[in-house]
């Protein structure tokens, strides 16, 4: 590009005021209003990333580098489509007398339907997923992005914005706004002065003259945008020395009327002394030097760059949690860079919400797409990856691309390296403790949907246990105690519930060491392929069938004579709770508590009724109802007080005395092992009548109380309606946005 002396602007370069774009409208323009929910959008990235508006150019140019992929993408099927502008470029230009800073591209550019769609209308922009998410997480400007809301962010700085595109199958129109409430398209009476592309005019604020600093703009280029993959050119002005001959310099001077000025070189020549003259020109200066950062070797790329690629690359705030840079030779040849992020992308184990755009293909450092939403399975769908592929070729379309032998490969291949890469970090307790706090429900999910890459996956499980902060089922293996046959857990909705089971009194009076699964995926893995690991049964404590492995003669003979002391008991609690349970039984588990509650066989455990009650949806669901329906099993401690007691008085005679006892025991046993009670009403009238005979109170006596009925209105009807005004409903113009409230609570 040629240089010009002491331009502010390039040569040749115009663009309309607000003004002149408002005659243009005069004329022929379309004035529109903005979606409701995009005028709610916008006054939520105003108001909450007022602080850091810089963003706003992170955003343009990345959206800018989206159109110029989308256009090189077209153009390998299609040479036409570069016939108006073959250079692929972004151009920064900052007028400081005018106050506009312009970005412009060679892109694809926009149809007035595309800037009617893209910059208007919550069909295109993203804007709902983005209201749910930071309602649900607060926001940060590291979403904006994420849901291609980017654009609106030019509003942080912006007092007008004027946007010129021109799409190869549509005239140049200008879109045009002043407001957060409305926008103007206009046919640019003009002509086509882009050629193709998108240009955007911001007329900033008086706040954000800031942004028309070359040095404030390079640097956050450096920071937001080096690893763009196309030029990104700046008109600047800046200091270039020359040597010259002193009489030359002479010359110089006399002819140009610049801001120059001479230094003395102590070199000489034949012809007499040099001099270094400095000049201030302007011209086009390139921003991002650094070439794609995969093409290099790993080796010789920094911890830094890393951090900073995958920031600019996937519009993220945060450097990654971990990455791997491999380079893959044989059946095929790419490269890639795998990332794990720090925080995991909203819902992305919903399956109805669409996967983001995490894998970028590329094929000999063109960008072929984005869109590889069945690449990663998804559960691994957190992982974000570039790759470059050789061996795939230029023209292949995105319809037939996820067919393709090639592609296959390559998406074995980074599966492969992501479980690789979360073995790696599982070595290093401290980062995983980190990984799995966030990423523990996608492996659990991968081990149910993806079987080939069970036997890796169960070694990255992790759970508390009562000797463990965070234990491998691995290690727990290597800790169980002489002879003990099973691997025990319990399954709860949190880990103190869990600590507080009765079921864990005894295993952990004996020093067993038992696993706290508190995640409702647990549930599955352990009725699924998770039945066993290294040769021994996974033993849910709160179910039939648990063994010690050290039973012998004398546990044996103490058990008989505990049953035959307590059998009239049993047989007493039983007849009382027919209805209820299957069976009533000595505990060999408790310790401290008088009792608990297990399930059946067939019956489910207290997560599990949750889960499959929240996952049907429907408690009369014949499936649901069948399961909760099982009789439960009760176990009693033979060496509580309570039960000794309850034992004492049947023996005695006193049976009537303790009518509503055996329900009591059971429910209230049922709540403290997780069950909700079957029928909260029967429950709590049948705790008042206990407390009323502790007390002393008639179990028939009635609260006392007065009831004052309500007064008949006695107004005619007709006139109750004539009182009724139309204009006490409020407007809705007038009602609070709600998204305020949430911005406030913010």
């Amino acid at each position: 590009m040629n240089g010009s002396i002491l331009s502010d602007i390039p040569p040749g370069f115009t663009v309309p005021s607000t003004e002149e774009v408002a005659q243009f409208a005069v004329k022929g323009g379309e004035q529109f209003k903005f979606e409701t929910e995009v005028n709610r959008m916008m006054s939520i990235i105003i108001k909450s990333l007022y602080k850091n508006k810089e963003v706003f150019l992170r955003e343009l140019i990345s959206n800018a580098s989206d159109a110029l992929n989308k256009i090189r993408f077209l153009s390998l099927t299609n040479q036409k489509e570069m016939q108006h502008n073959s250079d692929l470029k972004i151009s920064i230009v900052a007028d400081k007398k005018r106050k506009t800073l312009t970005i412009t591209d060679t892109g694809i550019g926009m149809t007035k339907a595309n800037l009617r769609e893209n910059l208007g209308t919550i069909a295109k922009s993203g804007t709902s997923e983005f209201l749910l998410n930071i309602q649900k997480n607060g926001t940060n400007n590291g979403q904006i992005g994420q849901f291609g809301v980017g654009f609106y962010s030019v509003f942080l700085v912006a007092d007008a914005v004027t946007v010129i595109s021109k799409n190869n199958a549509d005239d140049q129109y200008i879109w045009e706004s002043t407001s957060e409430h409305d926008f103007k398209i206009v046919q640019d009476p003009r002509g086509n002065t882009l050629g193709r592309g998108t240009q955007i005019i911001i007329h900033l604020q008086s706040d954000a003259y800031e942004f028309l600093e070359d040095e404030k703009i390079k640097k956050l280029i450096r920071k937001h945008s080096q690893f763009i993959d196309f030029p990104i050119y700046m008109w600047t002005i800046r200091t270039i020395d020359k040597q010259v001959v002193e009489n030359e310099a002479k010359l110089s001077n006399s002819q140009e009327n610049t801001d120059e000025h001479e230094i003395l070189d102590s070199s000489n020549k034949e012809n007499g002394n040099t001099k270094t003259v400095s000049h201030r020109i302007a011209d086009w200066e390139l921003l991002n030097i650094h070439k794609p950062i995969w093409t290099r070797p790993a080796s010789l790329v920094t911890e830094k760059e890393y951090g900073e690629f995958y920031k600019s690359f996937f519009r993220d705030t945060l450097p990654p949690l971990a990455y791997s840079h491999f380079k893959v030779e044989g059946d095929t040849d790419f490269k890639s860079i795998v990332f794990i992020p720090k925080n995991p992308p909203y819902k992305f184990l919903q399956p109805d919400e669409p996967q983001g755009k995490n894998i970028r293909l590329f094929v000999h450092r063109v960008f072929i797409t984005d869109e590889l939403s069945e690449f990663l399975p998804r559960w691994l769908s957190f992982v974000k990856a570039v790759v470059d592929s050789d061996d795939l070729p230029l023209s292949v379309s995105r319809e037939t691309l996820s067919k393709h032998a090639v592609l296959k490969v390559i998406q074995k291949k980074v599966i492969a390296k992501a479980i690789e890469l979360m073995i790696q970090l599982s070595k290093d307790p401290k980062e995983y403790k980190q990984f799995y706090k966030s990423y523990r429900l996608a492996i659990k999910f991968g081990l149910v949907e993806s079987k080939g890459y069970y036997n890796k996956l169960v070694k990255l499980l992790r759970y508390e246990s009562t000797t463990h902060e965070l234990t491998s089922l691995q290690d727990y293996v290597l800790r169980m105690k002489k002879d003990q046959p099973q691997i025990y857990f319990i399954t709860a909705g949190d880990v103190q519930t869990a600590k507080h089971s009765p079921f864990v009194e005894k295993l952990t009076a004996r020093g067993y060491e038992v696993l706290y699964m508190t995640d409702p995926a647990d549930e599955y893995l352990v009725q699924g392929d998770l039945k066993k690991f290294a040769g021994k049964p996974m033993q849910h404590i709160a179910k039939s069938g648990l063994l010690f492995g050290d039973e012998n003669e004398f546990t044996t003979q103490r058990e008989k004579l505990q049953l035959q002391k307590y059998q009239p008991l049993l047989d007493w609690l039983k007849l009382k709770l027919d209805s209820m349970v299957e069976t009533v039984r000595i505990s060999m588990q408790l310790t401290t508590s008088p009792s608990a509650v297990l399930a059946n066989v067939h019956g489910l455990s207290p997560s599990e009724e949750r889960l499959y009650a929240a996952q049907l949806g429907d408690r009369d669901d014949p499936f649901y109802q069948f399961s909760i329906a099982q009789k439960r099993i009760l176990e009693i401690n033979p060496n509580h007080p309570i039960i000794e007691g309850m034992l004492k008085k049947l023996n005695d005679g006193e049976e009537e005395a303790m009518s509503d006892v055996p329900y009591l025991l059971f429910e209230a046993t049922a709540i403290g092992s997780g069950w909700e009670p079957r029928d909260t009403r029967k429950f709590m009238t049948s705790v008042e009548g206990t407390l009323r005979r502790f007390i002393g109170v008639d179990t028939a006596a009635e609260s006392k109380v007065q009831i004052e009925p309500a007064q008949e209105n006695d107004i005619p009807i007709a006139e109750r309606i004539a009182m009724i005004k139309t204009d006490d409903f409020v407007d809705s113009d007038q009602i609070r946005d709600p998204y305020m409230d949430l911005y406030d609570e913010l």
